[in-house]
C-alpha cells in the first residue's frame, strides 16, 4: 500500500488515527496495528508515530497497555469531545492561553471536588501510579508530561461526570499540544510531582475544599511555568522586547 501524501508532524499522526476511529476503521477496544506496520500506513516516521500515540494516550483516546500494545480506549472510558472546533474558535476569535487555563482551572477544580466525594480505592491506586510514574521521569520532560496528563484524565474520569470530563478534556488537549512543544526546557517538575501527590492526598481524605484549592494552585503554577518555558525558548525576542517596553517607558 502506497503511504499517504502527509507531513510528519505529530499533529498530522494524531488527525489521521482519530478520523481511523471516528470512520470505524478502528473501533473501541481495538489494537493499534506494529508500529513499524502503522507508521509506513501513515508515512511517517516512527518516533513521530510515537509522539502523536503519546498525545492521544494523554487525553484519554488511547490506552497503552505493558507487553500488550496500545489500544482505542472502550466508549464508555473515553468521552472525549473533537477540539477541532474550540481550535478554529481560538484562531477565529483570538482567544489567549491565559483564557484556555482560567476555563481549565474553573473546569478541574469542580471534577477535583467530585472526585474526592466519589473516588474508589482502584480509581486512588492508578492516581499513585501515575504519581510514582512523574517522580520517576523527572529527567524525561515528555514522558513526565503523558504522567501527568494521565493523571488528570484519571481524576477527570473518578468524578463521574462525563460532561465535565468531555470538557475538560477538549480544552487539556490543546494546552497539552502546547506544552509538549517547551517541556523540555521545564525547571518545576518536582515540584509539579508533589502537587500532583497534593491534590491526590486530598482526594483521599475526601476533602472536597482541599482538592479543589490544591487543584487551582497546581494549575496557576503550570500556567506560570508553561510561560516562562515559551519565554526560555525566545529569549532574544523577550529581550527585544524589554528594550522596547523601555524605551517607550522612557519616552
Amino acid at each position: 500500500m502506497v503511504p499517504p501524501e502527509w507531513g510528519n508532524s505529530s499533529e498530522e499522526v494524531v488527525v489521521r488515527l482519530q478520523e481511523m476511529i471516528q470512520r470505524g476503521e478502528l473501533n473501541h477496544g481495538d489494537r493499534l496495528p506494529p508500529e513499524r506496520d502503522l507508521a509506513k500506513l501513515l508515512g511517517v516516521s516512527r518516533p513521530t508515530l510515537r509522539a502523536g500515540i503519546r498525545s492521544l494516550a494523554a487525553v484519554g483516546i488511547l490506552q497503552s497497555k505493558q507487553g500488550s500494545g496500545t489500544f482505542v480506549v472502550e466508549a464508555e472510558k473515553s468521552p472525549t469531545l473533537d477540539s477541532s472546533s474550540l481550535r478554529m474558535m481560538t484562531a477565529l476569535h483570538g482567544f489567549t492561553s491565559a483564557e484556555m487555563f482560567e476555563a481549565r482551572i474553573a473546569l478541574e477544580m469542580s471534577i477535583a471536588g467530585l472526585a474526592a466525594e466519589r473516588a474508589t480505592s482502584e480509581q486512588m491506586t492508578l492516581m499513585s501510579e501515575e504519581i510514582a510514574g512523574m517522580f520517576a521521569t523527572l529527567d524525561e520532560p515528555e514522558q513526565f508530561l503523558v504522567h501527568d496528563m494521565n493523571f488528570h484524565q484519571t481524576v477527570a474520569a473518578t468524578s463521574g461526570n462525563r460532561i465535565l470530563t468531555s470538557l475538560m478534556n477538549m480544552v487539556a488537549k490543546i494546552l497539552f499540544e502546547a506544552r509538549s512543544k517547551t517541556v523540555k526546557r521545564a525547571t518545576d517538575l518536582k515540584e509539579s510531582a508533589e502537587m500532583h501527590r497534593n491534590i491526590y492526598r486530598a482526594i483521599c481524605e475526601r476533602s472536597s475544599e482541599a482538592a479543589r484549592a490544591t487543584m487551582r494552585d497546581h494549575l496557576l503554577m503550570a500556567q506560570k511555568a508553561q510561560l516562562q518555558e515559551v519565554k526560555n525558548e525566545n529569549p532574544a525576542t523577550s529581550n527585544e522586547k524589554n528594550k522596547i517596553s523601555k524605551s517607550k517607558k522612557s519616552s
